[in-house]
């Protein structure tokens, strides 16, 4: 069970740096793009269209990230009125469902787009739409690792529900 947490604390690490870098490139290229706008007159598609797709990276990435740290939204409405038991039961299917919808839709979907985009080029930056929509498998194959560390959790009785306020 350690040996999964290093792993958990590791992509914890990774996914944090990542969209820590980022981030920053965003705010270096937003403060380019507004100063080549205003101050020379002179806009800059290729830092709008990196700020673009460094904006997309970065959601997906911290998508990722945040579904590791189980501080994901959610609505306990519901799930506050059931037994410590049923809850346990209910996260567990929740997480079977993240995992399928990840698995499906960017794992699966997002290798079919990157496949189909290949051999398209970005207007601005000359780059692969394959190469921009690989986040799209590398955030769902993420996700899916870290649904099946949060299941092992749960099934270990390492787990603990996240006190929410």
């Amino acid at each position: 069970m350690e040996a999964l947490h290093q792993i958990r604390k590791g992509m914890n690490k990774i996914l944090g740096t990542v969209c820590i870098v980022l981030f920053a490139m965003m705010v270096i290229v937003g403060t380019y793009q507004i100063v080549t706008r205003f101050v020379f007159n002179s806009p800059s598609t290729v830092s709008e269209e990196l700020l673009t797709y460094t904006f997309a990276w970065m959601a997906m990435f911290a998508t990722a990230y945040v579904f590791g740290k189980r501080d994901h939204m959610k609505m306990t409405f519901v799930v506050d009125k059931l037994s410590a038991g049923k809850r346990k039961i209910l996260d567990i299917v929740i997480e079977i469902l993240i995992i399928v919808f990840a698995a499906a839709v960017l794992i699966y979907g997002g290798f079919t787009i990157m496949d189909l985009t290949m051999t398209q080029k970005t207007a601005s930056l000359g780059v692969s739409m394959g190469v921009i929509y690989s986040v799209m498998p590398i955030s769902g194959i993420l996700i899916v690792v870290y649904g099946v560390l949060n299941i092992a959790d749960m099934c270990s009785g390492n787990y603990v529900q996240k006190a929410e306020g």
